[in-house]
């Protein structure tokens, strides 16, 4: 198929489905996204995931550029794959609420850091995952 065929087939489709960015139920009551996607019935492909994790992984390291980039540019990739982990799962604004745990990463002392991150009622959401992300902030 020609790019052209497609991209007639793309603007049709656009047109009768509609764009829409997050979840809806559709007319029948299926979760739908996207150009008329049907969540219940069809999923998203592994391929699909691993490009919104692509995407979602760096919005993260941009946020995290961004609002810690005092903190974020200092640390090794160990402690830098903890806040990527933490932001991902809580969000920045969520992560940047650590605010005693971010003190202590400024101030270079991980293994308060790691105790500040499971003094948390995230660690008590998260269970095991903030164990292991604090033990790997500790140890680095």
């Amino acid at each position: 198929m020609s790019e052209v065929f497609m991209l007639m087939c793309k603007n049709q489709l656009i047109k009768h489905e509609g764009l829409v960015l997050n979840p809806y139920k559709c007319t029948s009551g299926a979760l739908t996204i996207g150009v008329g996607r049907n969540l219940d019935a069809r999923g998203i492909s592994k391929a699909e995931a691993m490009y919104m994790l692509d995407n979602d992984l760096k919005e993260c390291i941009n946020q995290l550029q961004t609002h810690l980039s005092d903190i974020y540019v200092t640390l090794n990739d160990t402690r830098r794959l903890v806040l990527v982990n933490m932001c991902f799962n809580l969000g920045i604004f969520g992560l940047l609420q650590f605010r005693k745990t971010l003190a202590f990463l400024r101030a270079k002392d991980y293994e308060s850091a790691s105790k500040e991150m499971l003094n948390s009622k995230w660690a008590t959401q998260v269970g095991n995952r903030a164990k292991e992300l604090a033990e790997m902030m500790r140890k680095g």
